[in-house]
């Protein structure tokens, strides 16, 4: 079974730091693209960035330039460093992933289960 698990949400001051990490485990054969998608209260979820396999990157305007998608393809491990966080980037945040399984010739996608990060003083 295959399951996507997302870590390192909190609470933090307008202007601070969070890191988070999403790891990837059960049986597949690899891992294709992988992204940040966040829900805020309200609103419809909407992508924060991808990363490909290779490592290209594409981040939302919203977050460009505080925001850092990365991965560690050896952990199956995707991480977001948010910098600069302001109070409109509270929400839910969730990792996706095309993984490739065993016996199948297309990729399909998981979803984490979501972490809360709330920005607030």
């Amino acid at each position: 079974q295959v399951q996507l698990v997302e870590s390192g949400g909190g609470l933090v001051q307008p202007g601070g730091s969070l890191r988070l990490s999403c790891t990837a485990s059960g049986s597949f054969r690899s891992i294709n693209a992988m992204g940040w998608y966040r829900q805020g209260p309200g609103k419809q979820r909407e992508l924060v960035a991808r990363i490909t396999s290779g490592g290209s990157t594409d981040h939302a305007d919203s977050v460009k330039g505080r925001f850092t998608i990365s991965r560690d393809n050896a952990k199956n491990t995707l991480y977001l460093q948010m910098d600069s966080l302001k109070s409109e980037d509270t929400a839910v945040y969730f990792c996706n992933a095309d993984l490739l399984l065993y016996g199948s010739s297309h990729t399909w996608t998981y979803w984490g289960q979501g972490t809360q990060v709330t920005v607030s003083s």
